[in-house]
């Protein structure tokens, strides 16, 4: 099922998740639901917060994993259930031996159409997480697969893409995108009220 996606100004974006400590149905539908709203938005991860729910959580695409096997340039776009199986679940992640740093374009799921084109970030780190059946697995990660997960993990603490960028470039940001940003916040009131529907835009 398909979720509205939370936008900037909903509180529940600046809140820190809660611990997952069950892995039952419900967990399992939450990551299928996850997947499958990241996928509609053309998104590269998604983190619960983002449909409203402060567990610690988030989903991958396939394609951002560099482990996903090479397609041929004349194959095919996967099918929605070909990119359902190759989605990654990272339940109560912690990233660990952050090295390294890489700066580079970013956006959000959550600010639709809001870019910034130089966000530092960890060159090269390990994940630790569960997944959907309580097991626990490591991971390392560098480039892009790297960022996707810094963004994501950052999500389940609250913080958004633009509370990484320096004091001044954050202040000029948010200055040239004040109406962007106003009427987002806006549109999430409205969506909290049940008077509108948070619309959402490839990104994180």
């Amino acid at each position: 099922m398909i979720r509205p996606i939370r936008l900037y100004g909903d509180p529940v974006l600046r809140r820190a998740a809660r611990s997952v400590s069950r892995f039952d149905d419900d967990l399992r539908a939450l990551a299928a639901d996850m997947i499958d709203t990241m996928i509609d938005a053309d998104g590269l991860g998604l983190a619960a917060p983002q449909i409203g729910v402060a567990r610690r959580v988030f989903v991958v695409a396939g394609a951002a994993d560099p482990e996903r096997p090479k397609l041929d340039e004349d194959a095919p776009e996967p099918t929605l259930d070909e990119q359902r199986a190759e989605a990654l679940v990272f339940v109560n992640p912690t990233l660990r031996v952050q090295a390294g740093v890489q700066t580079g374009i970013e956006g959000c799921l959550s600010l639709p159409g809001l870019y910034h084109d130089a966000v530092e970030r960890h060159a090269a780190l390990s994940v630790r997480f569960q997944d959907l059946s309580g097991d626990w697995h490591e991971r390392s990660a560098e480039g892009r697969f790297a960022v996707v997960l810094q963004h994501e993990a950052d999500h389940l603490d609250g913080v958004l893409f633009i509370d990484r960028l320096p004091d001044a470039e954050r202040a000029e940001f948010m200055e040239e995108h004040r109406s962007d940003l106003a009427q987002m916040q806006r549109d999430a009131k409205a969506a909290l009220r049940g008077n509108g529907r948070p619309t959402v835009g490839r990104t994180t």
